[in-house]
């Protein structure tokens, strides 16, 4: 095991450092005892003492982690008082080590007694604590930033899938192929619709960044244009319909989420069937969340747990990748059959306002 997989594994990393930091500070008082001139049986109840300190602070763990979500105030509170009570029963059984096995069966006159230095030992169960936190923290900084690198690489690596579709040869030879036709037979003004429909798409998919969000009502023309430019391949046989609550227009959604989805109900769905078919797009709100549904009325697919059985869905994985990305667990994306036919794919994101 290198050091990166011990680091990246929480559970192992954190009982690696607190043996480590127990056998420490045994090591330190064993030191220190050397400079005192203790009999050797001292040893016996550093090791002990060590070892009482090693169990009575894997409790504080789960109480941090229970408190880890709480206020800062009532987290430092937790701290403090966890931190001492752990610390005065630690202090009880480092007195009746010493007195017990270095003293020879001392006992003291009162009680109380067993719980003094009670305050040095509170310090040293303080600086476990703060030094949890500490490198909980930390550990919390570097997955953040290891979640903006892979977050970036996997923006790269969704811009180019993007381009990959939207530069797709037979969607532009498709578009090119109609264009020509409608020039062929003096549809001038048609054809030069299209050319500066196919020029806004363009342009819009390659000035957009995969990883920012527009505005839903942004979104839905860019899918308009791309919607359009497929509609003169399939004219009447390619049928739109669009539902989208009126408080859902200015919600923030990933640039270019929908397109991939239409152009795999349009392979899937409506190019396969001689009278072609309708691609229903629906957007909601409810609640915290926004809710986005394209389905299709086509001959459906094989679904297995929320995902086509078909390998060459890769504008699945290029979309379910991008959410990934953005909201790391905080979204789904699930597909399934459409009644009566056909599939569809709902999306579950944070509703979100642009400033």
């Amino acid at each position: 095991m290198n050091w990166k997989e011990l680091i990246e594994n929480r559970n192992r990393f954190f009982w690696v450092l607190h043996t480590a930091g127990w056998l420490g500070f045994a090591l330190i008082q064993f030191l220190g005892s050397l400079l005192h001139d203790l009999r050797d049986i001292f040893v016996v109840v550093i090791l002990l003492n060590s070892y009482a300190g090693w169990m009575l602070t894997v409790p504080l763990r789960y109480v941090y982690r229970r408190a880890w979500n709480l206020s800062p105030l009532k987290i430092a509170g937790v701290i403090v008082l966890t931190s001492y009570v752990t610390a005065v029963l630690w202090q009880v059984i480092r007195n009746v080590n010493y007195w017990e096995i270095y003293k020879h069966g001392y006992k003291p006159d009162f009680w109380l007694y067993y719980t003094q230095s009670s305050v040095w030992s509170f310090y040293i169960i303080l600086s476990w604590s703060g030094l949890y936190f500490g490198i909980k923290y930390y550990q919390m900084l570097q997955k953040e930033k290891q979640n903006v690198l892979q977050a970036n690489t996997l923006a790269h690596q969704a811009q180019l899938k993007m381009l990959r579709y939207q530069l797709n040869p037979h969607f532009l030879f498709n578009t090119l192929n109609a264009i020509s036709t409608l020039i062929l037979v003096k549809e001038n003004t048609t054809a030069n619709a299209m050319v500066t429909k196919l020029s806004e798409f363009l342009r819009y998919s390659l000035d957009k960044d995969p990883m920012k969000r527009v505005s839903l009502e942004n979104e839905m023309q860019a899918l308009k244009l791309y919607l359009d430019i497929e509609k003169v391949r399939f004219e009447e046989r390619l049928q739109v319909v669009v539902n989208i609550a009126s408080d859902c227009q200015q919600a923030l959604v990933p640039s270019m989420i929908l397109q991939p989805l239409a152009e795999n109900a349009i392979k899937h769905a409506i190019a396969v069937q001689e009278n072609g078919g309708t691609i229903t797009i629906s957007v909601n709100r409810f609640g915290n969340d926004l809710l986005l549904e394209l389905a299709d009325d086509g001959p459906g697919a094989e679904i297995k747990n929320g995902n086509l059985y078909r390998e060459s869905g890769v504008g699945l994985v290029n979309t379910r990748e991008r959410l990934q990305a953005l909201y790391k667990n905080n979204y789904s994306l699930v597909v399934s059959q459409n009644n009566p036919s056909g599939v569809k794919v709902n999306i579950r994101i944070p509703y979100e306002l642009g400033s």
